[in-house]
């Protein structure tokens, strides 16, 4: 049989998810089984040749899911069904797919982020959008694509441990320039007991004329960073002796946060979790290019 598209995967994986926490790779050899896939379906790549086309589906499948709070992340590579997701198998439905998720209001914004195509990233066509040119209709995808990417940055980094998230930031400033000389992460991370409300140093220049201090608070979705965490951030600095500090979050700031960190005598930039998961798609930290497609046109000047 055809390898199925990553809509029909829905219900088949959140059915295996239902039986407790399990690994996205042995789902995707479940899955192949009960499909009844042949060995070339099974081999299948995508142009990339990273990876195979039913593994890309299971993972998109996956991924719309947990948009949607049907199942959720547990550690590196492994997930489970939620309570909405037990919710949703015992209505008993007889398929799952994009128009079915829309039901549930994280999914929605998600694909408000996104560009309202409701054919999903393996069925983008430039049929199903006629009043779009090819090369729009790639860039729309491309917008989809990395709001989903961005989607599921986010789930990593609240699956992971506060000093996993500590390391992260770290690691952005690092490939955005900053840090100089640092190779050894570890040696910018200063948080623990008496670290005086930092969480990380990290020169701002390849001299280390000028330093960076680092507040990280990862803070579940909805736990809104205040503006006493704003004040507490600055006597640090001012501890410190510190001109200049980086208060960055897996949440978001109150406009209070914003006004008071505006408002104080040292510069301090806040970055929440949009921006975040930007910064970490833009300089390639905890992802990487999978695919490269180019878009040419004629060159005029060479008929002339």
């Amino acid at each position: 049989m055809a390898i199925p598209d990553f809509q029909t995967l829905m219900l088949p994986v959140l059915h295996v998810a239902e039986q407790g926490e399990v690994r996205i790779s042995d789902v995707v050899e479940r899955l192949a089984e009960d499909f009844g896939l042949s060995a070339d379906d099974r081999s299948h790549l995508l142009p990339s040749g990273r990876q195979t086309t039913f593994a890309n589906r299971v993972h998109w499948a996956k991924s719309y899911l947990g948009k949607a709070e049907l199942v959720e992340l547990t550690k590196r590579g492994h997930f489970r069904i939620t309570e909405q997701g037990r919710k949703v198998l015992a209505e008993k439905p007889k398929r799952i797919d994009i128009k079915f998720l829309r039901r549930f209001p994280t999914f929605k914004l998600f694909r408000d982020a996104g560009d309202e195509q409701d054919e999903g990233p393996a069925s983008i066509t430039v049929d199903v959008t006629p009043s779009l040119a090819p090369d729009e209709v790639m860039r729309n995808a491309h917008r989809q694509l990395e709001v989903a990417l961005a989607d599921d940055l986010m789930q990593h980094i609240r699956a992971g441990t506060p000093a996993f998230f500590e390391s992260l930031i770290v690691r952005l400033l690092v490939a955005m320039g900053y840090g100089g000389s640092v190779t050894d992460v570890s040696k910018a991370l200063v948080g623990g007991t008496g670290d005086g409300g930092v969480d990380g140093v990290i020169d701002q220049d390849a001299l280390g004329l000028d330093r960076i201090y680092v507040q990280a608070k990862r803070y579940a979705d909805g736990n809104t960073v205040g503006a006493s965490a704003i004040r507490d951030f600055f006597g640090s600095l001012d501890r410190f002796k510190a001109t200049k500090g980086l208060f960055v979050t897996a949440s978001s700031f109150s406009s209070s946060a914003r006004d008071t960190a505006a408002q104080l005598s040292k510069r301090i930039v806040l970055i929440d979790g949009d921006q975040l998961t930007r910064l970490m798609i833009r300089h390639g930290v905890g992802c990487r290019v999978e695919e490269t497609l180019q878009i040419k046109k004629v060159d005029e000047e060479f008929f002339e």
